[in-house]
């Protein structure tokens, strides 16, 4: 069994006694990321590329209102982000705004939400691309080198493409970014920003006319170059939206998408106004304002300006800058490739964007298709075009994806919402006019941005109606059936592991879920080493899902309702408490191996771990096959906190059958006359009501084991209470049940019930 999670139950009923239904299957990622975790991605995502490839070039399109710029983009960035803090508190699967919209607008803004964040990605992944560039031909000097001369192309183009194709290449292999090192480069950045902010604001300090330069011209473009300016920058803004797409791994999402949402904007709306502070009032160029200077400079405005600070000052920029480019830009080609995989994958667009490399297990034509989309753009459009078509973008996503807000509160009021937007639907519509205002103010300043958008949302359509409309209509309906059928109120979730056990499990499961007439959930846990990426784990989880899909429908299993699912998680035993605590199950059903050698006995260390934090009743299966008859059934009678669970799961496996129940309570050779007599009347009283035909006995033995051994003989299925073991004594076989396990051939069932708190894994 691989270390996962479980998901919810399908609920596909058929008619009693006819065969299994195709079971309904889904793969999901393990919730494991907390709070500040997903917080840094949020600030990595926003404290990257824009801020130091876009200053310069807004600056020099606002003048000094570069700081009104970047509070008022805070302030219009919040309407979207609010919407994304609702949305992705309500929906905690994987897909961001595709998935909001998708979800809550007709046809076609489901396709083309995913249609235009795909482009909005490549378009961002091509700026970042020439944002490198232009750091790059910076470093030459350092290293004593001028600028090269090369065919067709400026370097700075020649660099954008390389660099995305070296990425596009990482992707393919399967690096990325993830985890500590991805907190560690971005706390990286704020560092050299905080560098940055502390000399800039100490120099624009000590200068005591140093108010002038933000009040003696503050619009010298004009009111409607503040605009302008907000759409640039919009980008910089927006990496927000990263976290909603994390929501499927993320614990507790309900509390923490949004809390961390609001948090990364806290944290950087005031770095941005400091650095346009910095920028602004630090330099005192000859000849021309401070804004001048940083229009004139553009995408490296950032690092003349540090240049001035000491010798050096440039080189840390750089650096920030190269690393932020690079980081952005795998993050991009990673973003966009997999929307198009998604898309793929759900006959959105053709069949081979959504194919996985058979050894390195990545979407490669997606890499290669948004690969080569971004370096077309790169090398065609000059870099403020490119800003200006990923602005455009990414403000009509955000723009569809607060009118989804505003639908779904109508369409789905039943929304379980950890966030709701207050003042709805003023503060959406808001946001809706704000972003549209900044998107038009975009084409008077880059008519070729708003061409090439236009020209993406065309052909999109053209691909809608004349190839995805009847394959999204027919997934559309193949989802409404799913969700259509009723959830029964007793819910097992069925844990396997290697196929050849999974039948067993399986069988055991049914068997409990058909006497509670229950809905039942397969799942498996694929293990990904904590330090890859959830998603590098997604072949294994495919073919998972596909063996298991098929091994459910050959069991046979009748009317109950049966649902698989493939988890990936860095821990076996996380991922299946995590499972049950989202289906809200009420059993866990395990396979636990018996004569076990020391790697299964390891093994068998997850289920007690499985036991000692579950949300839920454990049963543990330990059988090399589920017995085809039950004629006589075992109960290992013991008063304890698992006798009443022990014993009303003993009547589940014989309820079908004319099955002889034996109840025995063993007791040592030191018992008394009187305390025999004891033991017999409470087993009586325990269990005269609910099996009046039931066979009691209490023997005596010197030893537990010894004594259910001599009385199974002729027992088709064993159950017995379990006890909490340490590693230890799981690792040895000293537990009771590990012990009985390996003495004997006969089928067993050990059950053990909720834990008084079990852990809360989700928060």
């Amino acid at each position: 069994m691989t270390e996962n999670e479980q998901q919810s139950p399908a609920n596909q009923a058929s008619a009693e006694g006819a065969q299994t239904p195709s079971p309904a299957s889904e793969v999901r990622l393990s919730r494991e990321m907390r709070l500040l975790d997903i917080t840094m991605i949020g600030v990595g995502a926003m404290i990257g590329a824009g801020i130091f490839v876009l200053t310069g070039i807004a600056a020099g399109v606002a003048g000094p209102a570069l700081i009104l710029v970047f509070l008022l983009n805070g302030v219009v960035t919040l309407f979207a982000a609010a919407a994304y803090a609702e949305l992705g508190s309500s929906f905690h699967s994987a897909g961001g705004g595709y998935l909001y919209v998708k979800t809550g607008l007709k046809d076609p803004q489901g396709f083309m939400s995913g249609w235009m964040s795909w482009f909005a990605y490549v378009v961002a992944c091509a700026l970042y691309a020439l944002g490198f560039g232009a750091y790059f031909k910076e470093c030459l000097p350092l290293v004593g080198l001028g600028e090269l001369s090369l065919p067709l192309l400026s370097m700075e183009k020649w660099m954008a493409v390389a660099v995305v194709v070296v990425f596009c290449f990482i992707n393919y292999r399967g690096a990325s970014e993830a985890g500590g090192a991805g907190n560690l480069v971005t706390g990286g950045k704020i560092v050299l920003l905080a560098v940055f902010i502390a000399f800039g604001v100490w120099i624009t300090m000590r200068r005591p006319d140093w108010h002038l330069t933000f009040t003696e011209n503050p619009l010298p473009n004009g009111i409607g170059s503040v605009f302008i300016a907000m759409g640039l920058t919009f980008i910089a803004f927006e990496g927000y939206e990263i976290i909603a797409q994390c929501s499927e791994e993320v614990r507790n999402p309900e509390r923490n998408v949004p809390r961390a949402i609001f948090l990364s904007l806290l944290i950087v709306i005031p770095i941005y106004l400091l650095v346009a502070f910095a920028a602004l009032g630090s330099v005192r160029p000859e000849g021309m304002s401070s804004w001048q200077y940083l229009g004139e400079h553009k995408e490296t405005a950032l690092v003349n300006v540090a240049r001035t600070f000491f010798r050096g000052g440039d080189v840390l920029i750089l650096i920030g800058g190269l690393f932020s480019t690079m980081s952005a830009l795998n993050a991009t080609i990673y973003s966009s490739s997999r929307v198009s995989f998604a898309m793929g994958r759900d006959r959105n667009l053709p069949a081979w964007f959504g194919k996985i490399h058979a050894r390195r297990k990545t979407p490669h034509w997606s890499i290669l298709a948004s690969g080569v989309l971004s370096a077309v753009m790169a090398v065609t459009l000059p870099i403020e075009a490119v800003a200006s078509a990923a602005n455009i973008m990414f403000l009509l996503l955000f723009i569809q994806v607060q009118a989804t807000l505003i639908a779904l509160r109508k369409k789905r009021p039943d929304l379980r919402r950890g966030f709701k937007v207050p003042l709805l639907p003023f503060v959406p519509i808001l946001g809706i006019l704000f972003q549209l205002g900044l998107a038009v103010f975009l084409f008077f300043y880059s008519p070729m941005a708003w061409l090439s958008a236009g020209v993406w949302i065309g052909l999109g359509l053209v691909v809608f109606y004349g190839y995805s409309r009847k394959r999204d209509r027919a997934y559309t309906q193949l989802v409404a059936v799913r969700e259509a059928a009723e959830r029964r109120d007793y819910r097992i979730l069925a844990c396997v592991g290697s196929l050849h056990r999974a039948a067993t499990v399986i069988k055991a499961a049914a068997a409990v879920a058909r006497h509670y007439d229950g809905e039942l959930t397969v799942l498996s846990v694929v293990e990904v080493p904590d330090r890859d990426l959830l998603a590098h784990g997604m072949e294994e989880a495919r073919k998972s899902e596909q063996n298991l899909d098929r091994l459910v429908s050959s069991l046979k299993l009748g009317s109950i309702p049966v649902k698989v699912v493939v988890k990936i998680s860095h821990r076996i035993s996380f991922g299946v408490t995590e499972t049950a605590l989202e289906e809200q199950c009420n059993l866990i059903v395990m396979g636990r191996a018996r004569r076990a050698g020391l790697i299964e006995r390891f093994a068998a260390t997850i289920v007690d771990r499985v036991v000692r934090s579950a949300p839920a009743q454990v049963m543990v299966v330990t059988a090399e096959r589920w017995p085809e008859q039950i004629e006589t059934i075992l109960l290992a009678y013991e008063r304890g906190p698992n006798a009443k669970l022990t014993a009303d799961l003993a009547g589940a496996f014989g309820a079908d059958h004319k099955t002889k129940l034996q109840a025995v309570h063993v007791m040592p050779w030191t018992a008394t006359a009187e305390e025999l007599q004891r033991a017999g009347e409470e087993m009586h009283k325990d269990l005269a009501e609910r099996y009046p035909q039931a066979e009691r006995k209490v023997v005596q033995c010197g030893d537990i084991i010894t004594g259910l051994l001599r009385q199974s003989r002729n027992a088709d299925l064993i159950v017995i209470g379990g006890t909490e073991a340490g590693v230890i004594e799981q690792l040895l076989g000293y537990a009771p049940p590990l012990e009985l396990a390996d003495r004997t051939s006969t089928s067993m069932i050990t059950v053990y019930e909720m834990p008084a708190e079990p852990k809360r894994w989700m928060t």
